[in-house]
């Protein structure tokens, strides 16, 4: 996270006169008699003032005077002196109402500060906003009133010192100019500007005495646009003199002015060097000191914040941050009402993954698991990453205490019964919960002492707490992605599920759209997010989730409870059984407990324990009725509804009795249609209408009645007539795109009978359709002010539905003969050539059907050679649904018909100009290299992927897998070329694109970062093709494979180095090697080089016994792989693994160990400090009180006591009696140093900090910052007999 992640401001707002703002004219902070120049200030650039002053410089003493108000300009006229007392009297009277004004709102938010933040948030803003406000307007009267009664009068500019700030740089001497700001600079005086010049003169105006705090941060706020304009510019300050700027104005009693001063010292910051050089100016006691503030110094305390985040943007800077820093930001954490509190726990967390040896030095790592467990904070899954990635590697994870940082999120919901625990806060640990399970160093965490945290999440499901056993049931969901069916509102409001119809309709509309197949995800890729269920559903059920769930039941709760959790248990068996071996899912599916419950006669529980086992059998057959299809469809999306009946045979069977209906009945369905009744569409019967097109009309007799006899069909396609705008009139809204659906399916009913094709080609509908189109192609000749296909019109009406039936009829021969004979196809090649209409051209190429060989392919063509990039890529899209499913295309015969032509264009696609289009066509190969023949096909088109580079990997991974995509690409000398390179280094960068794919698919996000764009949402937790995969797939490959001897170097280094568990390197060669023989033993071809090697035993070892978390996750995704295979499996079940199998006794690439402990045995590790973590002062024994005064040792005794809850009253009391007597040590540097040392190696509260702080003088900060002489203190201290006298200096230390 960036330094400005906070919320930067471009420049600190005026400063506000409120309690304790005084002004940098202490003569303690000024440097000595400098001889000022003359600074104006103005707006921003561009703006007017109601003054006009004058910003140019006298060149000689006796000029003309300087106006500095706007009544000068009438002093031609008017006395000078009467107009300005007049306007300074005016402006007294403004000044006094804005300070009552501000005054007020300071008591209205002094007493908002003392009630609670959320309540008061909203009003809190209005109060400040009105409050810097009033501040603003009195800043700017007093200016006025101070210009008015003592002009300005022009100085000469100093420039001593001057040329000490930049090496190698000369300053121009002698000027005259005047400083105007950056705000006052033209664009001109930017560029041709002396970067160097400008800085001299900020720093010069810097050092005047007695100013107003707004000059100062106007001052800062130009010196924060010149670094940011010239951002080489810090690296040639001299800090011996930027420094000592800087220190004054952190030095300052004005918080914005100290909080200018760490704005500045944040743009300076270079190196890690700067950073050193930063801390040797005392920034350390600065940042503690502001930090520990009240919330009234909200930007100083923002400010000094950033700077230390501003540390951890540098390279090493982390090593730089102080742990008494740290402490301060550990006592701001802790403190809840804090406004910093959110940004200081990041700040740590980040401290912990950087350098976590300083947290835990500084006590961070407590306050922070606290933090996490207490759900008081909302980004509680970042807090848990820092925590997940510490507990991969053994050196990380000796900083954190065994079975302790993680299992204190579960103390929420076992301890729900005390009554404190809120639902929210339930939800928040829920949300951590469900983090930490995503992870396999969580989940390895959590498993840990015989699974001791998850039991304890599941035994608490026995309290009787609706509001916890909801919050788990949500958990569980959550945590397996669980998609609860459609029917489960109806089912949790306590209808019955006896519909089996309507279930048995939604599986067969799912079977129809195809979407629950995902056509980018090939057949074999293996799905590394279901192995991953795999293990988890088994964890949960070792740790009890089914007896915490039946113990619900059993407890008679809630009916909508119960239901929820009954349809729980129904998906969980099914899932179970799907995933699941069935060693583990037999003994599952019996439901022990529940049925020895119900057959306890004797009992009445039993009653309950059978309604049970009755309901959770009605929603496993619900469940399975509702199952997604197995069966993947066989041919492109069904624009023209051909697809769709041939693969719904109960559809068919229906619509052909419906058309079977004699004259009686059809007449009796017109009548009840209201179309003969009434000319008003708005009136008839949309849903019978539909049922009369797909059926009656079928028939030709019941057509040429409706023709001849009546006015239905006259009246019915009449409404679709453009020029009658009736349905072109139709808003554009979800459900009227119903009729958009009965004018498509009335078109294809046409179609299919002569006299429905007679009638549609005699009829008026098609010739204005014409002559619609018409009105767009420039050569046609015919004009219209407002065209029907305007693009609002389309937008806004139903008016594109016309090209749906321009599609259907392309669909159809007797369809392209019609649009032939009204010269449609003409106009759609001009359409085509619309550059203005992108929207037109992509609703045409939408919706038209590319099956038949006809004019429109040769359109597409076109327009995926000649078009803009976006309809090039749209186009190229549309080729998709045309090579996915096969090479013929349905209804099609002869090699006119199949999807040749589309491979061919898809293939001409990849030498297209821009990339975007490039990858587009190489996915969509891709997905068609799924099917064998073209893969074949696509090979005989010898495609030269070289100048896609790793866009085209892909698909040349693909070609592997057949013996003449291997022939073709060895041609090339791409295969031994790409062996090389995965075997000298792809293989580790496989590592982070697998491990991104199974994050991405885990978390459902995109915010993981991934080495490159190949992952897409539909590939998400799916293994990336492999090279040595692809290779195994023929037997060439595998003879080159056992010639380069890949596979056994592969072996022996997971053999010598998988127990590593320091060096990183190494770790990441392993997983690679890992990955390849997963992927390598996942073909069945790949069985020879398993049983020349140990190397299934060697991955198990590592799985079983490894102390990196991830490399174990590694082993065990590999693993998965290699069961895929049948060799493979038999290895494992030797290992004592297990794996799930199809019905058919395929394997489905999901294997467990038959003993989960032996996955989870790690053993507790000690937690321990590293020594160089210390500080060297670390302790308060070790200080050297020998030479110090009674008092000063009783203070340092009673700070020592505030850090203990039990002494800390009686300390602040002594300590405050001590302060009433005025002692020299609250004025010695020495003392606050041993202080300062007792605060950083203690845990204190952030009052208790603002308390000791404050009982030392101001003056001290000042001495030891600008290290002055503090001899007259220690002389104080020599001669000072107060102690002698003072009771309390006799106590014994």
């Amino acid at each position: 996270m960036s330094s400005d992640a906070v919320g930067d401001r471009d420049g600190l707002q005026l400063p506000r006169a409120g309690y304790g703002a005084r002004s940098m004219a202490n003569p303690s902070l000024a440097y000595g008699p400098r001889g000022g120049a003359s600074y104006t200030t103005s707006g921003a650039p561009g703006s007017f003032s109601s003054e006009l002053r004058s910003t140019m410089v006298s060149r000689a003493t006796n000029s003309r005077p300087d106006f500095s108000s706007s009544s000068a300009l009438d002093a031609v006229a008017e006395d000078e002196k009467t107009m300005a007392e007049e306007r300074v009297a005016r402006l007294r009277d403004k000044l006094s109402k804005e300070l009552k004004i501000k005054a007020g709102s300071e008591n209205l938010l002094e007493a908002l500060n003392s009630k609670k933040a959320k309540q008061t948030k909203e009003q809190r803003s209005k109060v400040e906003l009105e409050l810097n406000t009033s501040n603003r307007k009195i800043g700017q009267l007093r200016i006025q009133i101070e210009e008015l009664q003592n002009p300005k009068e022009q100085q000469p500019a100093s420039r001593r010192r001057m040329s000490e700030l930049f090496r190698g740089e000369l300053i121009r001497e002698g000027t005259n100019e005047t400083f105007t700001g950056p705000d006052l600079q033209s664009d001109e005086d930017v560029e041709t500007e002396s970067p160097t010049f400008v800085l001299a003169e900020i720093l010069q105006a810097l050092e005047n005495e007695g100013m107003q705090p707004d000059y100062y941060v106007e001052r800062a706020n130009s010196l924060v646009e010149l670094f940011k304009r010239h951002p080489t510019l810090k690296y040639d300050l001299v800090w011996s003199v930027f420094g000592l700027r800087m220190q004054t104005l952190l030095l300052s009693d004005s918080r914005e002015i100290i909080a200018a001063g760490y704005r500045v010292t944040r743009y300076a910051i270079t190196d890690r060097a700067s950073l050193k050089t930063i801390r040797s100016l005392s920034s350390d006691y600065l940042v503690i000191l502001s930090l520990v503030k009240e919330g009234k110094a909200s930007v100083e305390r923002e400010q000094a914040l950033k700077l230390v985040r501003a540390f951890l943007d540098v390279k090493g800077g982390v090593h730089e941050v102080s742990r008494a820093v740290i402490r301060t930001m550990v006592a701001v954490a802790e403190h809840t009402e804090d406004r910093l509190r959110n940004i200081c726990i990041l700040t740590l967390a980040e401290i912990l993954v950087r350098h976590p040896p300083l947290l835990v030095s500084g006590g961070g790592v407590g306050p922070l698991t606290e933090i996490l467990g207490d759900g008081s904070y909302e980004a509680s899954e970042s807090l848990v990453t820092a925590f997940l990635y510490q507990l991969d590697l053994p050196s990380r994870r000796k900083y954190l205490k065994a079975g302790h940082g993680l299992e204190i999120v579960f103390s929420v919901f076992t301890d729900s019964l005390s009554g404190h625990c809120s639902e929210q806060k339930l939800k928040m640990n829920a949300r951590v919960i469900a983090a930490v399970l995503s992870s396999w160093s969580g989940l390895t965490a959590l498993s840990m002492n015989n699974f001791r945290a998850l039991r304890s999440l599941f035994a608490s499901l026995r309290f009787p707490d609706d509001r916890l056993r909801v919050v788990i049931l949500d958990l569980i969901f959550d945590v397996l992605r669980i998609e609860t069916p459609s029917w489960s509102s109806s089912f949790l409001a306590g209808r019955r599920l006896t519909t089996y119809g309507r279930v048995a309709n939604l599986k067969s509309d799912k079977a129809q759209d195809g979407s629950d197949q995902n056509p980018t995800e090939r057949k074999d890729q293996p799905n590394l997010i279901d192995h991953y269920l795999c293990l988890l559903l088994a964890v949960l059920f070792e740790a009890g989730m089914l007896e915490g769930l039946m113990g619900v039941l059993r407890g008679n709760p809630e009916p909508v409870l119960k239901r929820k959790t009954t349809l729980l248990v129904g998906e969980l068996l099914k899932m179970a059984s799907r995933l699941l071996p069935s060693a583990y899912s037999t003994q599952l599916q019996m439901l022990p407990e529940l049925f020895a419950s119900a057959s306890l006669f004797g009992d009445e529980d039993r009653f309950n324990a059978t309604g049970t086992v009755y309901q959770i059998d009605s929603v496993n057959r619900t469940l399975f009725r509702s199952g997604a299809p197995t069966v993947k469809p066989s041919g492109p999306a069904a624009s023209t509804g051909q697809a769709r009946d041939a693969s719904n045979p109960s559809e068919q069977a229906k619509s052909k009795a419906s058309a079977q209906i004699d004259e009686a009945q059809f007449r009796s369905l017109m009548l009840d249609s209201q179309v003969l009744n009434s000319a008003n569409y708005t009136k008839w019967r949309w849903d019978l209408l539909q049922n009369i097109v797909e059926g009656p009309l079928l028939n030709p007799k019941r057509l040429d009645e409706a023709v001849r006899v009546t006015k239905f069909m006259k009246r019915l396609v009449g409404f679709y007539r453009p020029f009658k705008y009736r349905f072109a009139d139709v808003k554009n809204t979800k459900p009227n795109q119903r009729y958009i659906r009965i004018g498509s399916s009335l078109i294809r009913t046409l179609l299919k009978t002569s006299e429905g094709v007679k009638y549609l080609s005699e009829n008026k509908l098609l010739r204005q359709i014409a002559e619609c189109l018409a009105q767009l192609d420039r050569m046609s000749g015919l004009t219209s002010i407002s065209p029907l296909f305007s693009a609002s019109r389309m937008t806004e009406t139903l008016t594109g539905g016309y090209f749906t039936f321009i599609g259907i009829l392309s669909s159809d021969p007797n369809g392209l003969i019609m649009l032939e004979r009204w010269r449609m196809i003409n106009m759609c090649y001009h359409i085509i050539e619309l550059k203005e209409r992108p929207d037109l051209v992509k609703v045409l190429l939408g919706n038209i059907d590319f099956t038949l060989d006809s004019h429109f392919r040769v359109m597409l063509s076109k327009a995926l050679t000649a078009s803009a990039k976006d309809i090039r890529i749209f186009a190229t899209n549309q080729l998709r649904r045309y090579v996915t499913y096969g090479v013929t295309a349905p209804g099609s015969t002869g090699r006119e018909g199949n999807a040749e032509w589309a491979m061919r264009l898809l293939v001409t696609q990849l030498y297209d100009p821009a990339v975007e289009v490039c990858e587009t066509a190489v996915k969509i190969l891709e997905e068609a290299c799924d099917d064998k023949d073209c893969l074949e096909f696509i090979v005989k088109c010898r495609p030269a992927l070289d100048h896609l580079g790793e866009i085209g990997a892909p698909l040349l991974l693909q070609f592997l897998s057949t013996s003449h995509g291997y022939r073709y690409l060895d041609g090339l000398d791409y295969i031994t070329q790409e062996m090389d390179d995965w075997f000298l280094g792809r293989n580790d960068t496989y590592v982070a694109l697998v491990e991104a794919s199974i994050a991405r698919g885990i978390h459902d996000s995109d915010r993981i970062p991934i080495p490159d764009n190949s992952i897409g949402r539909a590939n998400r937790g799916v293994a990336p093709p492999h090279f040595y995969r692809e290779l195994t797939r023929t037997a060439e490959g595998c003879r080159l494979l056992e010639e380069k001897g890949h596979f056994g170097e592969f072996a022996a280094t997971i053999r010598d180095y998988g127990m590593e568990k320091e060096d990183a390197e190494l770790i990441l060669k392993v997983k690679g090697c890992m990955w390849a023989v997963g992927n390598v033993g996942s073909m069945e071809n790949g069985a020879s080089f398993l049983e020349s090697t140990d190397v299934v035993q060697s991955m198990v070892k590592i799985a079983e016994g490894s102390e990196v978390m991830t490399l174990r996750g590694t082993a065990f995704f590999a693993l998965g792989l290699i069961s895929r295979s049948v060799h493979g499996l038999e290895i494992l079940d030797e290992c004592g693994w297990d794996g799930a199998t199809s019905l058919m006794g395929d394997s489905l690439g999901l294997c467990i160990p038959l003993d989960l402990k032996r996955l989870f045995s790690i053993a507790p590790w000690s937690h321990r400090i590293d020594a160089q973590s210390e500080s060297p002062q670390a302790e308060p024994a070790k200080l050297d009180l020998s030479q110090e005064d009674p008092t000063n040792v009783r203070i340092i005794r009673l700070v020592v006591d505030l850090a203990n809850t039990v002494l800390t009253k009686r300390a602040v009391s002594d300590l405050m009696h001590i302060k009433a007597k005025k002692p020299v040590g609250f004025r010695s540097p020495s003392l606050f140093h041993k202080v300062m040392s007792i605060l950083e190696c203690r845990h204190y509260r952030l009052p208790v900090r603002r308390f000791i702080i404050d009982l030392f003088e101001k003056s001290v900060m000042r001495q030891i910052v600008l290290e002055e002489d503090d001899s007259d203190n220690n002389d104080v201290e020599t001669n000072n007999n107060e102690s002698e006298n003072d009771p309390l200096s006799k106590e014994k230390p």
